[in-house]
């Protein structure tokens, strides 16, 4: 499905830097950026991303397999980048989870090597990927994106995910303002489409892998916890447009979709959707998580400023998505569909 404003078309190819390009996100703006006719190098040491997702676009991207930090020197000898979009980065709960120290030092660490380096060669525009973690526990039930925050102890592992993305958030401001680098962060909320895994604690792939294999679908705690899952590919073009928009840069916006659902019903909807003969189990949160784990109830953006600034409306409802996944999924051999279960 296409996504393209008419304004968006460059007057001419421009150079762009994708970090993560072959995850799940990045592949999706890898492809949409080659659409517009840009010239697009990818960074990416495939420890989570799959060189396959880049498939459609083989021979026309650049793809560099390397950790991005260590691949920022061989940066510095290509011509310089007119746009660089900030994804690799540590996601998922159970990566989170099973070794925070280094989802630390690659979410902290990488982005302000590559900030670093781009402040001193030619200060391109550059979105930085966030996360609707970085509200914490909010007292709202929706979130706006200059409310204050509160997170829960630091002996509670899942919240040092919410502290390293708040301060790449940080770094993306404080170069803006103190280096003139122009920055754009995004907050993505439960990002989902077509390629996405179940591997790293996705609850949407999870489940849809369940139910074509007619295995129950595994939800964690009471399952009335709510989410907003946004389509890829309303998000995608989106992050073109942050980024080419001068009045964004300097700024933080949500991105995904404001309808909630809980994972009751998403599981539902799954079964539903996919004509399943899968059941529903519910696993009480200590059985599926090691401990440091503390979930959020409610997670909803207010998308009012994204919508100002660029007239941002998600287009793709979740059943049409649900069907997708499911359609890439089998289309892809077993073994690289990322696992079974579920999770919240």
């Amino acid at each position: 499905m296409e996504h393209r404003a008419s304004n968006q078309e460059p007057a001419a190819p421009r150079r762009v830097l994708v970090t993560g390009g072959a995850g799940f996100i990045g592949s999706h703006l890898v492809e949409h950026l080659v659409g517009l006719g840009h010239r697009v190098t990818v960074v990416d040491d495939l420890s989570t991303g799959h060189a396959s997702n880049l498939d459609a676009v083989a021979g026309r991207v650049e793809l560099i397999e390397s950790d991005l930090e260590a691949a920022i020197p061989s940066l510095g000898k290509l011509p310089r980048f007119d746009r660089v979009f900030h994804l690799a980065a540590t996601v998922g709960v159970d990566l989170v989870l099973t070794d925070p120290v280094r989802a630390i030092e690659i979410n902290v660490g990488t982005t302000s090597a590559l900030l670093a380096h781009l402040a001193s060669h030619g200060k391109p525009p550059t979105l930085v990927a966030s996360s609707s973690e970085v509200y914490g526990k909010p007292g709202a039930s929706v979130f706006s994106e200059d409310d204050d925050t509160l997170y829960g102890p630091t002996t509670i592992t899942r919240w040092s995910y919410a502290h390293a993305k708040a301060l790449d958030e940080h770094l993306a401001m404080g170069y803006h303002h103190s280096r003139g680098l122009p920055t754009v962060s995004a907050r993505f909320f439960n990002t989902v489409g077509p390629r996405q895994r179940g591997t790293y604690g996705m609850v949407v792939p999870r489940f849809v892998e369940s139910a074509l294999n007619g295995e129950p679908l595994r939800v964690f705690g009471d399952g009335h916890q709510s989410r907003c899952f946004g389509d890829v590919r309303d998000i995608v073009p989106a992050l073109v447009r942050l980024l080419d928009s001068p009045a964004c840069h300097g700024r933080v916006f949500n991105l995904g979709s404001d309808r909630p659902v809980t994972i009751l019903e998403l599981a539902e909807t799954v079964i539903r959707t996919l004509d399943s003969r899968s059941t529903v189990r519910l696993i009480p949160y200590e059985d599926a998580y090691p401990s440091g784990f503390e979930d959020l109830r409610h997670r909803r953006p207010d998308l009012a400023r994204v919508r100002e600034a660029i007239g941002f409306s998600p287009g793709i409802g979740l059943e049409q998505t649900i069907r997708d996944i499911a359609a890439d999924m089998r289309a892809r051999p077993a073994a690289a569909r990322g696992g079974n279960g579920g999770g919240a």
